[in-house]
């Protein structure tokens, strides 16, 4: 049980590292006027539901299950946090440190969301949305899935690390607040929109990668053979999916780009995430390869639409998180892990239907009940900052610092 622990311990502290990797990561893709507001965006709307999930979303999550849609309040407050192990979900290490591997996930899965609104959303309703979202959205799908007694999980749809609840939910989302808060207004003064700091994109990424073997590997929740598969897994997928982006840049490009690989990688992380613990290593690089070209595609598509989801939410979460959990479908075996499922290349077509009906239950619910939110929250205050203030750029509007002081 010792090594257990120190391993769930140490693959929370990766995680807890995601946050600032993915400030770095969204701060290098924005405007340099708007780079501290964007970092400060992920750290507080990290901090803020992970707050959220002490109080509220473990015990909606991880209660009781109530029809299979969501947990009772029987351990609202964590009321039952404490040294002695969760027997339902982490028999060997301690219920508190299971609540804080599930609040690093709970805390950066809305931060994904604000890449798609970046430069103009007020911090304040980005964080008010994060709230009532994690509440809403992200603790009802995550115990359809997770919770023995979810709807999802009693189907038999299998999610290793987060395909449902944490990137399908945010990229479906990304989607709904792009649409509501509308696209940023074009520069008067003819400023460039490219990337703040390519470095910044590529170490962050970088960190990224690093912290996913904690998000995936620690999913395990305990020190087994698993958690060496998962590496391996997530290790290849992320470099597949960076070299097939990379050829299809040097296809239509005839160049690669710095910011497409570490984009890509990214997006091979979000593609392996569902199916890391429980599919073959060739499994997990047919996966990345897919997912790069997959994704390229779809940030190109996006780009010609009227949507203006600033940092490819959609594109990297959404999209992959779709594919990834469809590939589950296809890949997953017993042989990987016992706990699991067999797909249909092993002898089981029920798995892909099972992870087609939640796709389109979580597709559905994500973006109709993030449109409620935000149009909900629109009547209570402007979701935006002003023409004025979008010009000068958020780190002096709200916050009243800047990169040159």
């Amino acid at each position: 049980m010792e090594i257990d622990v120190i391993w769930m311990t140490v693959a929370t502290a990766f995680v807890v590292l995601m946050v600032p990797a993915l400030g770095i990561f969204y701060a290098g893709l924005v405007r340099k006027k708007n780079v501290l507001s964007t970092f400060l965006q992920c750290l507080a709307v990290s901090a803020v539901v992970a707050l959220v999930w002490a109080l509220f979303g473990y015990s909606l999550v991880f209660g009781n299950s109530i029809g299979g849609f969501i947990g009772d309040l029987s351990r609202i407050g964590l009321s039952t946090a404490g040294s002695a192990p969760y027997d339902a979900y982490a028999p060997k290490i301690p219920e508190v440190l299971f609540i804080a591997f599930q609040a690093t996930v709970a805390g950066i899965t809305p931060a994904l969301i604000l890449g798609a609104v970046v430069e103009r959303a007020k911090l304040k309703i980005i964080l008010a949305f994060s709230v009532i979202w994690s509440i809403l959205i992200y603790s009802p799908i995550a115990h359809w899935v997770f919770n023995e007694g979810g709807w999802l999980r009693t189907l038999g749809a299998i999610d290793f690390a987060g395909g449902y609840a944490v990137h399908m939910a945010a990229g479906l989302s990304a989607i709904a607040a792009a649409l509501v808060v509308g696209p940023r207004i074009k520069s008067r003064n003819g400023e460039s929109s490219k990337p703040s700091s390519i470095p910044y994109v590529m170490l962050g990424a970088g960190l990224l990668w690093f912290g996913w073997f904690g998000f995936n590997a620690g999913s395990t929740l305990e020190a087994n053979n698993v958690v060496a598969s998962t590496i391996t897994a997530t290790t290849l997928a992320a470099a597949a999916a960076a070299m097939s982006w990379v050829l299809i840049d040097y296809i239509v490009r005839k160049k690669p780009s710095a910011v497409g690989f570490s984009v890509a990688a990214v997006c091979g992380l979000v593609a392996i995430t569902p199916g890391a613990g429980f599919v073959t290593p060739l499994a997990a690089i047919i996966i990345g390869l897919v997912s790069g070209i997959v994704s390229n595609l779809a940030a190109t598509w996006r780009s010609k639409t009227s949507i203006d989801d600033s940092l490819d939410v959609f594109a990297c979460h959404g999209v992959n998180g779709t594919l990834g959990l469809i590939a589950t479908g296809f890949f997953a075996t017993l042989a990987i892990n016992p706990l699991g499922a067999n797909g249909l290349f092993y002898g089981n077509p029920g798995l892909v239907v099972s992870e087609l009906i939640g796709i389109v239950a979580v597709a559905a619910y994500s973006f109709i009940g993030s449109f409620a939110i935000l149009r909900a929250l629109g009547l209570v205050s402007k979701l935006r900052v002003t023409p004025k203030e979008e010009e000068e750029g958020l780190d002096i509007a709200e916050l009243g610092e800047s990169l040159n002081e």
